[in-house]
């Protein structure tokens, strides 16, 4: 019997320090934790309070080293595919055309006044892929892929997390194609112009008569 009356006591007594902390947490959910970010250092001593997020209004700050979507500043990539070599998971794929010689300040330079020398009319970044490893961010030399803070970007349709970064359209990757290889065909023909004109050999000067000895010629 007293076993008994001893479990109902337990339970009540669990009963009534449960309600106290929800009770304590309720009361004061009036008030609102700070706006540390995680990255603080005081971020899990601050006081009790409301701490539920009204998402996506309200967000969680990341930190300022985190690895995020992948994005590439298109006017500064120079095509050199350093990146697509270097990811693990193959997640970027990129297409190059050579720039033509009169193309060349239509392609205009990267912000650190380097000359680009490709049209990228392809660069393609399969997100859902992505791994957020940083090796491709590392390689590049133009520092245009970069890691942004964004890590919200989910997608109902995974096709929509393949981003396009290129800066031609089809048409116009198509006319520089044609472009490049006429001017291919102009320098070949010209080089085969000139191989032909070197390989003639010059007409040689008729030769000069021997001249006759010196002497006498009754004597002779």
């Amino acid at each position: 019997m007293s076993e008994y009356f001893s479990n109902i006591k337990t339970s009540a007594t669990t009963i009534a320090t449960g309600m106290a902390i929800t009770l304590r947490h309720f009361f004061n959910a009036v008030n609102r934790k700070g706006d540390a970010g995680i990255d603080d250092a005081d971020y899990f001593k601050q006081v009790d309070g409301l701490c539920t997020l009204q998402y996506p209004r309200e967000v969680i700050p990341t930190p300022v080293n985190a690895r995020y979507r992948l994005y590439n500043n298109i006017d500064d990539c120079i095509g050199c595919n350093q990146c697509d070599r270097a990811c693990p998971v193959e997640c970027i794929t990129i297409e190059t055309i050579k720039v033509t010689a009169d193309d060349l300040a239509v392609c205009g330079k990267t912000s650190g006044g380097q000359q680009k020398r490709m049209w990228v009319p392809v660069f393609d970044i399969d997100v859902a892929k992505c791994m957020t490893c940083g090796i491709c961010v590392s390689v590049c030399p133009t520092e245009c892929l970069v890691h942004t803070p964004v890590a919200d970007f989910s997608e109902f349709d995974l096709s929509n997390m393949l981003y396009h970064y290129g800066n031609l359209s089809k048409i116009e990757a198509e006319a520089k194609r044609k472009k490049l290889e006429l001017e291919k065909a102009a320098k070949e023909k010209a080089a085969a112009e000139a191989a032909a004109s070197g390989a003639a050999p010059a007409p040689k000067p008729a030769p000069k008569p021997a001249p006759k000895p010196a002497g006498n010629e009754a004597g002779e």
